[in-house]
């Protein structure tokens, strides 16, 4: 096994049990909330279905990169490769989506209320959960079309224009209509996404520019107010997009590469692998280090909250 093998075998292992530790910390401490408060916030609920996104993406590329990159590249079948392509698109474009609606709704929530999106205020909330589960609907449905574009590499002696992608091959068709038609379909979706994100995000600076100046105003050049909460969140969800159109602008490079290049060399696939799952593994952090209650959840761990200390009992 050579030595390059091995350090993308140890990268992929490492990526994957941080991701994936990270992200069930952040699931459990949301279920921690609901539990003590006994509620959630609209945008709590969108985390919650990024965070189980995030989860199919790490494991449906860390997994089985990590596994290839120790020497077992022929242990996908056709139908495992399938699989895992699968999960791996609509988890992915539940990340896109989710991300997305968390902007749109904080974007909507901070919104002044002589704006004409002031009227949706009360009904955004009431379309966190139905619009989320249309994003997993949505994404399944769309991304059914990838499972004829992949195959397990044992059938790619079989069809000559397959593409080597490590541990599993990719399927051209002949027809170059055929091929665009598929193209145009998987990545409208994410242009959609893409530019509601970038409306939204110019939105919230804006608003939150706006406000600053306001504030300002009122209290003086001298004193610096605590922001509202409405503010921390918004700055929170912004970090976020950044963060996730950072990744996903240089995956999208990656993928390019992988599409123009006939053949492209192992170390391109096993990079664009590494960073397709970098936004999954980063996110969670990200978002637990700039929640002011995920603190107050550490320190029920010393006894002090009561709630909590039944809940391990309860375990």
């Amino acid at each position: 096994m050579a030595s390059r093998d091995v350090t993308i075998g140890l990268i992929s292992l490492s990526q994957t049990t941080v991701g994936f530790l990270g992200n069930f910390f952040l699931l459990y401490c949301y279920s921690f909330l609901y539990y003590t408060r006994g509620t959630l916030k609209s945008t709590d609920l969108v985390l919650q279905h990024l965070t189980v996104a995030n989860f199919l993406v790490i494991l449906s590329k860390g997994v089985p990169q990590m596994v290839a990159a120790f020497g077992l590249k022929h242990s996908l079948n056709d139908v495992e490769c399938k699989l895992v392509f699968y999960v791996h698109r609509v988890g992915r474009g539940v990340c896109i989506g989710t991300t997305c609606l968390l902007s749109v709704f904080q974007a909507i929530t901070i919104s002044p209320t002589g704006s004409r999106w002031a009227e949706l205020k009360p009904r955004a909330p009431q379309c966190i959960g139905p619009l989320s589960i249309l994003c997993w609907i949505l994404n399944m449905l769309v991304n059914a079309i990838i499972l004829q574009d992949v195959t397990g590499q044992q059938n790619r002696k079989n069809n000559t224009k397959g593409k080597d992608l490590g541990y599993c091959a990719a399927i051209y068709f002949d027809n170059s209509l055929i091929q665009f038609l598929h193209i145009m379909l998987l990545s409208s979706y994410d242009v959609l996404c893409l530019g509601l994100m970038t409306w939204a995000s110019g939105s919230m600076v804006c608003i939150l520019h706006r406000h600053k100046q306001q504030v300002q105003h009122i209290h003086g050049t001298n004193l610096s107010p605590r922001s509202s909460p409405e503010s921390r969140v918004t700055q929170s969800i912004l970090v976020l997009v950044s963060t996730f159109v950072s990744f996903y602008t240089l995956s999208s490079i990656f993928i390019l590469f992988l599409t123009i290049f006939p053949n492209p060399g192992l170390w391109l696939v096993n990079t664009s692998v590494l960073i397709a799952a970098c936004f999954p593994t980063v996110s969670p952090f990200v978002l637990m280090g700039r929640d002011p209650r995920i603190p107050k959840i550490h320190s029920a761990y010393s006894g002090k909250n009561t709630k909590f200390s039944k809940l391990l009992r309860c375990l």
